[in-house]
């Protein structure tokens, strides 16, 4: 089975390198939730040392797969660059240079300039 929406003939192998990653990284987090879940329910000690020892692994590759992709991809980098080691509420991140209408009217497109 194919992770590809588009024939892979098609896609350029800048394209499917990027589904790679993607890929990874998705694989990656799924390890990390499953990892962690079982970290959670264990009542062995050691069982969830290691356990624990391992998501631990799974998020360095995920962080592993998050650069590359910030340093090939486009888009990463300003997004990450945005939204990471912020402080304050996550969900209402206000843009340093935004002007945006108060009201939450604009268009969501940036500035027209």
């Amino acid at each position: 089975m194919s992770n590809y929406h588009e024939p892979a003939e098609e896609l350029s192998k800048q394209a499917r390198d990027f589904s790679r990653a993607l890929n990874s990284l998705k694989e990656e987090i799924e390890a990390i939730d499953w990892y962690h879940q079982r970290v959670d329910v264990s009542e062995d000690e050691e069982l969830k040392e290691i356990m624990a020892h391992n998501r631990d692994e799974e998020i360095e590759h995920a962080c592993m797969a998050i650069e590359w992709l910030r340093r090939n991809m486009p888009g990463w980098d300003a997004e990450l660059r945005e939204w990471l080691f912020k402080e304050g509420d996550i969900a209402h991140h206000d843009h340093d240079d935004d002007d945006d209408d108060a009201s939450g009217n604009d268009l969501g497109i940036g500035k027209l300039k």
